[in-house]
């Protein structure tokens, strides 16, 4: 096995002459180590690159099961609010209607219509009822139809046909209404 000296010394001109084999030698592994450098920082780089890609897709896969959670729960809350409403229909389904009088199958229309508005009020759906004279507004209401009346000043709701509702400030259906005309 050489020694230091002796693998200096072993360049091209075996180390006698000053032509700088032993520089040559020196500067070749100086070029091997930036490869070697830069293979190893590539290398890195790609594992880096790798796991950040691992990340994002995990990111995803999560952010997908978050969604369907997200769904389920709201469904699962709309649903929970109904059954009260579903139950009275249960009720009234169940009753001897030859017992029944005409005031008694309406209250009981009524209390369910009651149950449902109230199972649409905690899901945030607020009604739309707008009453004669109120002014109509394009935004929440639907004209139905126009005509004069001598009561109500033009522009504004002589009837309204069917309720409307929202749910915050989205409009989820205008209220259908009559309104009131220029007089000829």
């Amino acid at each position: 096995m050489k020694d230091k000296n002796e693998q200096n010394n072993s360049g091209c001109c075996g180390g006698h002459q000053d032509c700088g084999c032993e520089s040559e030698q020196t500067s070749d592994m100086d070029i091997n180590d930036p490869i070697a450098e830069l293979e190893a920082k590539l290398a890195d780089a790609e594992a880096r690159a790798l796991r950040t890609l691992a990340d994002f897709q995990n990111f995803q896969k999560r952010a997908a099961n978050n969604e369907i959670e997200a769904r389920k729960q709201g469904i699962t809350s709309i649903i929970t609010s109904l059954l009260p409403v579903m139950d009275n229909f249960d009720l009234a389904l169940g009753q001897d209607i030859s017992s029944m009088s005409a005031e008694q199958l309406l209250g009981g229309v009524e209390m369910v219509r009651a149950e449902m508005e109230r199972a649409l009020a905690q899901q945030g759906v607020g009604l739309i009822k707008p009453k004669r004279g109120d002014p109509f507004d394009p935004a929440i209401h639907e004209a139905v139809t126009r005509h004069p009346d001598p009561d109500v000043e033009p522009g504004a709701i002589i009837d309204a046909f069917q309720t409307g509702y929202r749910l915050g400030d989205r409009v989820l259906r205008p209220a259908k209404v009559v309104v009131a005309a220029e007089t000829a």
